[in-house]
C-alpha cells in the first residue's frame, strides 16, 4: 500500500511541473493584460504608468511574434525560456508600479 502510494506521489511530482508550464505565453500575455486594465480602471495606476506597462508588453509581444516567424511559428526551449523571463520581470513591474503610493 505504501509502495502504491509513493509511486503515484512520485508520478504526481514529475507530471506537476508540466502542468504549472500549462500556462501559456499567450494566456500570460492575456492575464498581464488584464491587471494592467484592472490597475488603471481602480486608479492603481496613472495614465503614465499605464502607458509604460503598455508599452513594455507590446515589445515582448513583437520580440515574440518575430522569434515565432523565424523558426516557422514555434519558439524553440530557449526562446520559451527568455520570454518567460521577461514575463516575469515584466509581471514584477506590474505589481510594483500597481502597489507604489502613485495614485490617479
Amino acid at each position: 500500500m505504501k509502495i502504491a502510494f509513493l509511486m503515484t506521489a512520485a508520478l504526481a511530482a514529475s507530471i506537476l511541473p508540466a502542468a504549472a508550464q500549462a500556462q501559456t505565453i499567450a494566456q500570460r500575455k492575456a492575464n498581464q493584460q488584464d491587471r494592467i486594465a484592472q490597475g488603471a480602471r481602480s486608479g492603481q495606476l496613472t495614465p503614465h504608468e499605464t502607458a509604460k506597462l503598455e508599452h513594455k508588453e507590446a515589445k515582448l509581444n513583437r520580440e515574440t511574434r518575430r522569434m515565432r516567424a523565424n523558426n516557422g511559428g514555434r519558439l524553440t526551449p530557449a526562446e520559451k525560456a527568455k520570454v518567460t523571463r521577461q514575463q516575469n520581470q515584466l509581471s514584477r513591474d506590474i505589481y510594483k508600479q500597481k502597489h507604489d503610493a502613485q495614485h490617479r
